[in-house]
């Protein structure tokens, strides 16, 4: 046997949204300005790592394009020029050219957008050096402006 309850007529509708409880301006103005403390504290850490992460990244990428010009070297016998630059390594440039010694020539662009600097001689007598000149295109500086170079 089925047995139903009916509700009384006489008692007050409930609205289900009634019951329910939001949140004040105040309560939302304190959670943003906690927010924003958080993120003026944790931002500039963020942005410190990043820089480092670009300077590690330049260092690899120079030993990388160095080990390039190696293989380049081994192939044709010398090194390239100042004035074949980089190129070398993406276009031929002879008979005994086995590259590309580089998969693209945007590998030859350092984390900043600059292009990444060759010349033959280097510095301190070393026959080539791959460098890149950091975050403010300038030559020295320091932290993420700092010159970055394969010797």
């Amino acid at each position: 046997m089925l047995t139903t309850t009916m509700q009384d007529p006489r008692a007050p509708q409930r609205n289900p949204s009634a019951n329910q409880a939001g949140f004040s301006l105040v309560e939302l103005l304190v959670v943003l300005a906690i927010i924003g403390m958080i993120a003026t504290m944790v931002t500039p850490q963020v942005l410190g790592y990043l820089g480092r992460a670009k300077g590690e990244t330049a260092r690899i990428q120079v030993k990388n394009i160095a080990q390039a010009v190696e293989l380049y070297y081994l192939d044709l016998g010398a090194y390239p020029t100042t004035q074949q630059g980089l190129q070398a390594l993406v276009q031929a440039s002879g008979p005994a050219w086995r590259g590309p010694y580089v998969r693209d020539a945007r590998g030859l662009v350092d984390p900043w957008g600059h292009a990444y600097l060759y010349r033959a001689p280097g510095s301190g007598g070393t026959p080539f050096e791959v460098y890149s000149l950091g975050a403010d295109g300038k030559a020295g500086g320091s932290g993420d402006q700092s010159d970055v170079a394969s010797n």
